[in-house]
Formats: C-alpha cells, structure tokens, sequence
C-alpha cells in the first residue's frame, strides 16, 4: 500500500475549495434523515386504519384559474407535476454545472462517472426486461434505472471522515449522469399524446429563456414567470411536464456578473486595502465578496436547494411511498416487484463496476487515488437506493394501480437492502478513520 502526500486538510486554500463540496454533502445527508421519516409516514398511514383518509387526501383537487384560462388538478399530481419541476429544474442546474466547469467538465474527468452510471443504467433495465418479457409490465423498464442522491450520500456520510473525497465526488458526479439519464428517459418514452401546437408554444417559451439568459439576465421574478409558462404548455403538451424544469435549467447563465478588475477592487474594499496584491487574504470577508459575485445559476441553486431536500421531496416521499401490504398482487410473487428489487440491488452495482471495470482496462479512464474497487463496490451498491427517481418512473410508467404499489414495494426493499449491504461492504473495505486522516497523507487502495 503506497502513499500520496496531499496539502493539510486543515489549510485555508484546500477548505475554500472543498467548501462548496462539504455543503453540499452536508445538505443532501440531512434531508435523507427527512425523507426516510416522510417515508416512514407515508407507510405507516397506509396500512393504518386511517388508510382511507390517506387515499382520498391523494385526490383531492386543487386548481388555478386565470380569466377562463385554468388547470385542476388533484393535490397527487400538483405534487408529482408541480412541485417535482422544481426539483427537477435543480437537478437540471446541477447537471449544467457540473457539465461546464465541475467533475463532468472535460473528458479526462467525466469518463469514469459516465461509465458508472452508464452500467447502473443498462443493466437494471436488462434485467428487469427479461423478467417481464411479454407482458404488459414491460413498460416499467426504466423503474430501477435511477439513484436517490440525497440516500446515497447520507449513507455515505454515516462513514464519516473514513470516506476519501474522490470516492464522495464520484458517487455526486455518478448520480448526476444518473438523473441526466433519467430525465432523457422521462422525456423519450414516458410521454402521452403529444399536441403538437402546445409543443411549439413550449419551444417559444424556451427560447425566450435562453436569449434572456444569452443577454445575461438573471432575475428570479423573470425566470420564474418564464417557467410557468414553459410548465403550462408542456404539461399541456403530452410531454410530462417537470421537463420543462431542466430545460429552464439550461437557460440561466452561469457566467459571473463581474468582471476579473471589478472582483479584484470589490475584495480589496472588502479587506479594507487599496492594492489588491497587498491584501491579506481572510476567508470570512472572501466569502462574501465571492458570494456577491455568483453566477444567477449558483444562486438559484443555492437558494432552492434546501427547499427541494427539507421540502419538496419529504412531500413527495409522503404522497408516493405509503403502498398497502397485502394488497393486490402484493409480495414478491410477481415480475414488476422482482424487476425492480433485483433490477436495482444486483443491476446496479454490478453495471457500475463492470463498466468502470472494462473502462480503466481499457484505457479510457483511471481509479482516482484512495479508491479501490471495493469501494467502487460499494458506491454501486449505493447506487441500487432507487426511491425518489425510481418512485416518480414508476408512476409515470403505471399510473394507479396494482402494479405501482407493487413496483413500490420492490424499489423501497432494495433501497434498503442496498443501503444495508452498501454500508456494511464500505465499511469493512475502507481505511479507518485515524489512518484515512494522517495529517499529510492519503492512503491509497489497492
């Protein structure tokens, strides 16, 4: 076992860079505690004597009318339709900077997430086809294709300072290719009828996004008159309408409002000097001089970011996870539970590390330092905690019915298998934690 020395982790230059990163795992750990008590309601309230109430609290219906101009809806699909374009239109964001100037930013970088998630993508849907070959259940495919990152990494974070970062940033830029799958899915096959006429007017509402954005434009109030629009009439298009939560995503500019020489007199005023190159560089004021000058896509992100982990998706968690026991075709005596247990707790991990696998030995890319292919293991595992994506899939691929539920109970047991096995593995793999933190030093898996 070989050695590489690394800046101390405790030095100013390193903690500026990895704070960015360190919130954001921070975050996404956190609300996976709240979205596990979300789900534990919701299941809960399900097999209760309450269940009914749980079920007619799914349907009631809420509107919006404008003149005569309007849309209701029950409270199920405000959730699923509404409030998921918000989520979704974060992830959109997150997969536009990653993709610009983060890990997916460049070949060299990008080509070992990619294989990942291109593995945890396919084989989930093989197998999961060859279990329902021939049936009409043939439809879900897509149901175990997708990870829940904010489970995922709060698995992950239960391990502590024992995880290396490159492994954490590889499960972050693997389950962001993960959704970008994802949502070309949703887009591609789990659309209804499409009217070609709301079709063209979602293209225009596009545009306009993006030549307000092209011109630098970055006001809330306007993308967010500009997104109501572009969910109005993709909703009524066909296609399923949190679409237009990316697409928006694509449109806000990621470029900074200040220029190099204005940044520079901002922080010297800020330090309280005259010469910029005589400033004595202080991270607290830094902070909040490079907070002023974020991009507008920095700033949505972090401003709604709490918003969808603490809010929109415990909400969805509570709509979409109470599944009755005992119901219609329930247990696992049928293929759609089946596809989407194993499609997710043996598909997944094994895609992943058979394709990062066949990637190094070919060439195309290379383990990061601190990571071994236990490790590798083990984040594929973690891949298999479907839940969020996958339960949204699933709905889209069944509507309600007896084969949601049972795609449910398949999605939520391999989330928690996976979750366990993933752990377990992790932890018996990795490094403990006084030997992963040597002052200096990284341990390198072999």
């Amino acid at each position: 076992m070989a050695d590489v020395a690394r800046p101390p982790a405790g030095s100013p230059p390193l903690q500026a860079l990895l704070r960015p990163v360190e919130r954001f795992l921070a975050t996404e750990s956190a609300s996976g505690v709240v979205l596990i008590a979300a789900a534990l309601v919701a299941f809960a309230w399900a097999n209760s004597p309450w269940a009914g109430l749980y079920g007619r609290m799914r349907h009631v219906e809420a509107g919006v009318a404008i003149g005569d101009a309007g849309l209701r809806l029950s409270l199920a699909h405000w959730v699923n339709d509404g409030l998921m374009a918000v989520f979704f239109f974060v992830v959109g964001l997150e997969i536009k900077r990653e993709l610009l100037v983060g890990e997916l930013a460049g070949w060299q970088r990008a080509a070992l997430p990619i294989a990942g998630a291109l593995g945890g993508m396919l084989a989930p849907a093989a197998i999961y086809a060859w279990l329902n070959t021939g049936q009409p259940s043939i439809v879900g495919w897509g149901v175990p294709m997708a990870t829940d990152i904010a489970f995922a990494v709060g698995v992950l974070a239960l391990l502590g300072p024992r995880v290396p970062l490159a492994l954490k940033v590889f499960l972050l830029a693997l389950a962001i290719v993960d959704d970008l799958g994802a949502v070309l899915v949703i887009a591609a096959f789990y659309t209804s009828e499409i009217s070609l006429p709301a079709l063209g007017a979602t293209g225009l509402a596009w545009l306009a996004a993006l030549a307000y954005g092209r011109s630098g434009g970055g006001r809330p109030s306007v993308f967010l008159v500009l997104g109501l629009l572009l969910w109005y009439f993709m909703h009524a298009s066909g296609v399923h309408a949190t679409v237009a939560g990316v697409l928006l995503a694509l449109a806000v500019p990621l470029g900074r409002p200040h220029d190099t020489e204005t940044l520079k007199a901002e922080l010297a005023a800020e330090l309280g000097g005259t010469d910029f190159e005589d400033v004595e560089v202080r991270l607290d004021h830094l902070e909040n001089v490079i907070d002023r000058a974020q991009s507008p896509l920095h700033e949505f992100e972090h401003a709604l970011q709490p918003w969808v982990a603490f809010g929109i998706m415990p909400v969805f968690a509570l709509f979409n996870a109470g599944v009755a026991l005992g119901g219609e075709g329930g247990g696992f005596g049928n293929a759609v539970t089946l596809g989407a247990f194993l499609g997710l707790l043996l598909g997944k991990p094994v895609g992943i590390t058979l394709f990062v696998a066949l990637a190094v030995a070919l060439g195309v890319t290379r383990l990061p330092p601190g990571v071994g292919w236990a490790a590798v293991a083990g984040v594929g595992l973690l891949g298999g905690i479907g839940f969020t994506m996958a339960l949204f899939i699933a709905l889209l691929a069944f509507g309600e019915g007896p084969a949601l539920d049972q795609a449910k109970i398949g999605v939520l047991s391999a989330s928690v298998c996976a979750a366990a096995v993933g752990y377990l593995l992790l932890r018996a793999t990795l490094p403990q934690a006084d030997a992963a933190a040597r002052p200096g030093r990284v341990p390198v898996a072999t």
